[in-house]
């Protein structure tokens, strides 16, 4: 009785977080669509051409709920809310590939660490028909103080179906960013004192001027960013980047 109820419970949980969830977006590629689906703070989930790719899974199994288990997960630093054990642990990682900065293959157990490849800042790597190119996200100034430093984690841009996708991980305003060029679909974060304030966020993708825009990886220490306030600084610099509000804290 006591495993019945326990179940129920845990049903519970996965449906009340699928229905809090946002909808996922389709985004039209050369070889079918690339789906969206925004999980939480930093996670999101890709799904292509039968292949599904976890970023940065956080939130432990629940958060998961009614999604197909990962082919291809990608790690961009050691920091819980994006090397999360708990969540890896609790998911179905059985067939898939790990691709990771140094320092989070450094902290992964042996099993994972069988399943993972390292790629770092400059590298790039193929995993079927998905090319995978490694980045710098950090902090200014890049010194001793940095809670991220250059090097040490990875944004990505993957080629997807002929579409250029930017995960900026945790990142202030930095030069490699502002770079950037031919980017179709772009996830920027915007949380203080961790990474950026939405001015900077602002500024930043108005010069790299992604076709469309999610911020995500919005909360910090005084609450979630005005995201709003990001979409209205975007539309007045570059009306022509699409700006995507989405919901990445169910239940808030």
């Amino acid at each position: 009785m006591k495993a019945l109820i326990s179940l129920i419970l845990l049903l519970f949980i996965f449906i009340g977080f699928s229905q809090d969830r946002s909808k996922s977006d389709r985004i039209p590629t050369n070889n079918g669509d690339l789906v969206v689906q925004p999980v939480l703070h930093g996670t999101v989930v890709f799904t292509w051409n039968d292949q599904t790719i976890y970023v940065d899974p956080y939130g432990g199994a629940e958060a998961f709920a009614g999604l197909e288990d990962p082919d291809l997960i990608l790690i961009t630093d050691i920091h819980g809310d994006h090397l999360n054990m708990k969540t890896l642990e609790a998911i179905n990682t059985a067939g898939a590939q790990l691709f990771v900065p140094q320092a989070v293959m450094d902290k992964l157990p042996e099993l994972m660490k069988s399943k993972a490849s390292v790629v770092g800042n400059g590298e790039n790597t193929d995993y079927s028909n998905i090319n995978i190119a490694a980045i710098p996200m950090y902090n200014l100034p890049d010194d001793a103080t940095s809670r991220h430093k250059k090097g040490r984690g990875n944004g990505y841009v993957l080629t997807v179906g002929g579409k250029r996708v930017y995960l900026s991980g945790d990142t202030e305003d930095i030069p490699e960013m502002r770079a950037l060029k031919n980017i179709d679909v772009a996830f920027v974060c915007m949380n203080l004192p961790y990474t950026m304030d939405i001015k900077q966020a602002s500024s930043a993708v108005s010069e790299f001027k992604p076709k469309i825009v999610y911020p995500y990886h919005y909360r910090g220490s005084g609450g979630l960013s005005d995201v709003e306030g990001f979409k209205l600084l975007v539309n007045k610099m570059s009306p022509e980047v699409e700006v995507r509000l989405r919901n990445w804290y169910p239940g808030k």
